[in-house]
């Protein structure tokens, strides 16, 4: 099983891949998972992952409107 979002594979990225995830707004998280909003790719984290995959939330798009994931 792969493990791309954790250990080596995160380490040569910036701050090993935390930041501040752009649809919950918590600091200091991994922000591993790449999502579209609209024609962007953001990077957004785990838990907002799973919730946009099952319908609970939206990614917020470049224009801080709501897209429809």
């Amino acid at each position: 099983m792969s493990k791309a979002h954790r250990g080596k594979g995160i380490r040569e990225l910036a701050s090993h891949g935390r930041g501040e995830c752009p649809v919950c707004k918590r600091k200091s998280i991994k922000i591993l998972y790449e999502q579209e909003a609209g024609e962007v790719k953001v990077k957004i984290c785990k838990t907002c992952k799973a919730a946009i995959k099952h319908g609970k939330k939206s990614v917020i798009d470049t224009a801080g409107q709501p897209a429809q994931a």
